[in-house]
């Protein structure tokens, strides 16, 4: 697929746009003040793979703590501000690498402007953050409600006025909870800038739920070449967002995390139990960072054939396992051998 080219906008050192990898980002959901709990998540969040992490400035308290965790974070940190434009204006002065601020509920222009100028000064990104639940009165007057065109209109004329003001480094992000909302909107505004685009689908829900809703907005638009950077919003710990962009980013081939692991359906042929060993495989392979892609089927008629592109597979019947190579069976053991099997020959492999 081919990705539409944005400008390049530099967050600490991480690149969004400008022909960049899509980098993924999370959010911590500890009290930023507790700067010891807001640090150990970060540590914890990279390691799960985010290349951006954002921290939430509610207070005096928070914005002072970013002068510390903005230090000692291993990754880029972005302030995430509502309501308050002090709060900006100070998350700034104390080391944020980029700044999100949603300028519908800032409390007007004039303090929109004066977080945009800071920002100048500062010379720090900032992601202008338009949301279908915090559109201007009037917009949504205009519009009978939070239609996609109404939250493009709302967000470009932010754009503008930053660009009057001289300000270019904008990330921008058109988020609704309606993932069609969602789709049109960042569609429709693609085609009028070439800012880099923050995706995502806002208030996407439960783990299992809005790991799908999300795969389904952030999918589309990353199929058609929308898309600089992404974050999954989930009820769920950071982990869990970063394992689930990982997962579609390494679905539509845009990025490589380690291994992949391809397992059918099931369906009445199965001789094994093919979910049992699926999570016994990715457990074997858990944090590994080898570009290998391993297939786990359900019976030896079919496993070797529609597996064919796997680099390795297993496959079985109630007394042997079978392991197989880019299509072709290569051993066969005793059935309680089967992992034991498929670890040897992925230290040999």
């Amino acid at each position: 697929m081919e990705r539409k080219h944005t400008r390049e906008v530099v967050v600490g050192g991480v690149s969004i746009g400008g022909g960049s990898p899509v980098s993924i980002q999370s959010m911590t959901n500890t009290r930023t003040a507790d700067v010891e709990s807001t640090l150990e998540q970060i540590h914890r969040i990279c390691r799960a793979g985010a290349e951006l992490v954002r921290v939430a400035v509610p207070d005096e308290e928070a914005v002072e703590a970013l002068s510390r965790i903005t230090v000692e974070s291993p990754l880029p940190v972005v302030a995430d501000i509502h309501f308050r434009h002090d709060l900006a204006l100070m998350s700034l002065e104390n080391g944020a690498h980029k700044i999100r601020i949603n300028p519908g509920n800032l409390g007007g222009r004039e303090k929109y402007l004066e977080v945009i100028n800071k920002a100048k000064e500062f010379d720090i990104p900032v992601r202008i953050g338009v949301n279908s639940g915090s559109l201007e009165k009037e917009v949504l007057k205009r519009y009978g409600g939070a239609t996609p065109e109404a939250m493009v209109e709302s967000a470009l004329n932010y754009v503008g006025l930053a660009e009057k003001s001289g300000f270019d480094k904008i990330v921008l992000s058109l988020k609704a909870s309606s993932v069609p909302t969602t789709v049109e909107a960042y569609r429709l505004v693609s085609q009028q800038i070439d800012y880099p685009l923050h995706i995502g689908v806002t208030e996407a829900g439960s783990l299992y739920r809005g790991s799908v809703k999300s795969a389904v907005g952030i999918g589309a638009l990353l199929s058609g070449g929308t898309g600089d950077t992404v974050r999954v919003s989930l009820s769920s710990p950071p982990e869990k967002e970063i394992e689930a962009a990982k997962i579609i980013l390494q679905a539509l081939e845009l990025r490589e995390f380690g291994p992949e692991i391809v397992s059918c359906p099931t369906c009445g042929r199965c001789e094994i139990e093919v979910q049992e060993l699926v999570e016994k495989v990715e457990q074997l392979l858990e944090g590994s960072t080898r570009r290998i892609k391993v297939a786990v089927m359900g019976c030896p008629v079919n496993g070797p054939g529609e597996a064919r592109e796997a680099d390795l597979g297993i496959t079985g019947t109630p007394k042997h396992g079978i392991l197989f190579k880019e299509g072709k069976i290569i051993k066969r053991v005793p059935r309680e051998g089967l992992m034991e099997m498929l670890k040897e020959e992925l230290k040999s492999t």
